[in-house]
């Protein structure tokens, strides 16, 4: 199934390995250059940094990449107008760099709503990547806890505000809503 051209904000969601990231590239894709990437992921260790040239190599030189593992709402905002799509992958990850660094609820709160609001006034197509990741066993530990649940609510408020989210399960894309409606 291709996926639709007529969305502004789009929220693409998945499991591990579901086909999420592939999907987002291929409906970036139908933009036109200046293509932008924000990219979440820190190369903590050999085996991240090899996947993070490997995402490189794969969406080749009509990319421009802002490593952005903080401050998304502020890239946001600072990219309107200069290209003519945003792909930003991925928001899980986006997440665990804000609760790894600490800081108080209200601060990491004010985070997830400074960019849904940043995401609202964007008039640039914007395409969101991120890991489902309330479907699995309740975690044995706090932090993990805390960030299933941070993605869950953070999810919730980005499927309000976009025109597109579609969920993908062994490479399958499933529209849970569209510019058309709900579901297809």
């Amino acid at each position: 199934m291709s996926p639709p051209n007529d969305f502004r904000l789009a929220l693409v969601l998945g499991g591990a390995r579901s086909g999420k990231s592939s999907y987002a590239l291929e409906l970036a894709r139908r933009s036109p250059p200046p293509r932008l990437y924000l990219a979440t992921a820190e190369a903590g260790d050999a085996e991240m940094a090899a996947r993070i040239a490997q995402h490189r190599r794969e969406r080749g030189e009509d990319w421009d990449t802002w490593e952005v593992p903080l401050d998304l709402a502020e890239a946001v905002t600072q990219a309107q107008g200069r290209y003519q799509v945003i792909l930003v992958d991925c928001l899980t990850l986006w997440l665990s760099n804000r609760l790894i660094r600490g800081g108080d609820i209200a601060g990491r709160k004010n985070a997830c709503l400074d960019l849904v609001a940043a995401l609202e006034r964007t008039a640039t197509p914007t395409i969101l990547v991120s890991n489902e990741v309330g479907w699995g066993i309740v975690p044995d530990n706090p932090l993990a806890r805390e960030f299933r649940d941070w993605a869950g609510w953070l999810h919730q408020l980005l499927a309000v505000a976009a025109d597109l989210v579609v969920l993908l399960v062994a490479g399958l894309p499933l529209t849970l809503k569209s510019a058309h409606g709900k579901g297809e």
